[in-house]
């Protein structure tokens, strides 16, 4: 005698009709984004100054190449800098991990803007002691301090980036590495610091990216970057575009480095999809 059971099965939720409240806030701010472009368009359109774009070009060109300068430099020292900082943080030794950690609270925890203050003008009040030593000719420059405070600021945040990148990197790595017989230097460099940068490539782009559009700072400390020209430019012409022309500079220069983080990880990456 066989006994059937009936097997009650859930019924999937109807589906939404109409539009939903998240797709009508995108399509709005979409929409708000669409027309503060449009309207940044008709803007230069309508206040177009042939010879205000004639006489300060050269300018902004010149700041353009300072502000790439002040911030390649800044993240090539502060990479080196970020090294014995990642090796502290890392370290099984108190006194180590401690110093690495009050340096990185530091860094990271107040702002940049106060950091260059520190660099320029508290530096800037030791010159008989920097001279002394002989280092006044590198600090009574404000382009010097300015990449100084920058490679200090940004070796907090890349040596957490290489922190969190070595460390997500799972142990079983490390085993078997040693198990072929390698040693911990070559475990590092061959194994774990390639899976690791493919953690680490999108931090460091976004730290790329902040430093470029914090670089901006400097103009108060008298840099003519691209921001500083910028400023220089309004403040005999009184032209606002001056400043709408620098915001479009960044703009462009954000958008060019984030597609090129984004095709290096997908050529490094390439491997990993199938």
């Amino acid at each position: 005698m066989s006994v059937s059971h009936a097997i009650s099965v859930d019924r999937p939720p109807p589906q939404a009709r109409g539009w939903p409240r998240t797709r009508i806030v995108g399509y709005a701010l979409v929409g708000l984004w669409i027309l503060f472009g449009l309207g940044i368009f008709a803007y230069l359109t309508y206040a177009w100054n042939g010879e205000f774009f004639a006489r300060y070009a050269p300018a902004y060109l010149q700041g353009l190449w300072t502000t790439l300068s002040l911030v390649a430099i800044s993240m090539v020292v502060g990479a080196i800098f970020s090294l014995p900082v990642t090796y502290g943080r890392m370290s099984k030794s108190r006194f180590l991990s401690g110093l690495a950690y009050c340096y990185v609270y530091f860094f990271r925890g107040t702002p940049l803007l106060v950091q260059v203050y520190l660099v320029y003008y508290g530096l800037g009040s030791f010159r008989l002691q920097l001279e002394s030593v002989g280092l006044w000719w590198f600090f009574r420059e404000a382009f010097n301090c300015g990449v100084f405070a920058f490679a200090l600021n940004t070796a907090a945040y890349q040596a957490e980036i290489l922190r969190g990148a070595i460390e997500s990197v799972p142990r079983g790595q490390w085993e078997g590495a040693a198990s072929l017989g390698l040693h911990k230097l070559q475990t590092l460099r061959k194994v774990v610091l390639p899976q690791a940068f493919i953690v680490a490539l999108r931090p460091y782009g976004n730290e790329l990216v902040l430093m470029i559009k914090a670089s901006a700072i400097v103009a108060i400390i008298t840099v003519y970057d691209l921001m500083g020209n910028a400023k220089l430019a309004y403040a005999k012409s009184f032209d606002f575009q001056a400043y709408v022309w620098v915001a479009i500079v960044y703009l462009v220069m954000v958008e060019i480095l984030r597609h090129g983080v984004e095709w290096i990880e997908r050529r490094i990456t390439i491997h990993l999809k199938r």
